[in-house]
């Protein structure tokens, strides 16, 4: 059974349709790398998993449950999701780290903060010091920290990188690629970069005008020499080259 499952997704937004006839299939332990162009409806898709958007048409289950027989609040403790910015909260990194199981009615000791510090490359001094005062590539990996703090299954990650430069790039990268090892986290990845779909993806997916032109294995997709050419067309910048592949 795969950890995610979605069949004929649609979503229309203010009369426009965002995503039309979305199917795809994530087992557990993969790591889904959705690629396209601005305005392709990546971000959408990832909202419509956690339920930021109602879905107009189709179906989403986890585990083989329909999204909408859980309560909002049990689907988000099960499927994390972290933004291209997440700004931290007030007070500690310590406090922080634990936000997200407070509002559970749980809470968590100062050594599961920590290990789970120490999972996203966070050193145990920085537990009690203030939170804005982090740099970016910290504060990416205390959103990690954050979301994984309530056990999810499945986490969703929209351009987690984008605004870093490469060496907080590549850290936060090893933590979320030495955390699936560890974990067999299930985890849906929406990123402009080939070349990051190239470093971390076991399988991609190309959406364009909210379809999916094709979904393959990183080396189907986007091998220079025999890849897909609508998703090397994107690679290169190329949106006529992307328009007449997908025709």
């Amino acid at each position: 059974m795969s950890k995610l499952s979605i069949r004929n997704l649609s979503l229309k937004r203010g009369g426009a349709t965002v995503l039309r006839d979305v199917s795809l299939e994530a087992p557990a332990g993969e790591l889904l790398v959705v690629i396209g162009p601005s305005g392709s409806g990546k971000s959408s898709l990832l909202r419509c998993i956690n339920r930021l958007n109602d879905i107009d048409a189709g179906s989403i289950q986890l585990n083989g449950q329909s999204i909408y027989d859980l309560p909002v609040t049990e689907l988000r403790r099960q499927v994390g999701m972290m933004f291209q910015k997440t700004a931290p909260f007030e007070g500690s990194v310590a406090d922080n780290i634990a936000f997200g199981a407070r509002l559970q009615g749980e809470s968590l000791s100062r050594d599961e903060v920590l290990a789970l510090m120490k999972q996203v490359s966070l050193e145990a001094e920085l537990a009690d010091k203030a939170a804005a005062d982090l740099s970016g590539g910290q504060e990416q990996r205390l959103a990690i920290a954050r979301a994984l703090a309530l056990n999810p299954t499945l986490l969703l990650l929209d351009e987690p990188t984008s605004s870093l430069d490469p060496i907080a790039t590549s850290r936060v990268e090893d933590s979320l690629m030495r955390l699936r090892e560890q974990t067999n986290l299930t985890m849906i990845w929406v990123s402009h970069s080939i070349e990051q779909a190239r470093r971390i993806g076991s399988r991609v997916l190309l959406l364009d005008g909210g379809r999916v032109i094709r979904e393959d294995s990183v080396g189907a997709m986007l091998d220079p020499e025999g890849g897909d050419r609508r998703a090397l067309a994107f690679a290169e910048g190329d949106q006529a080259g992307l328009e007449e592949g997908s025709a």
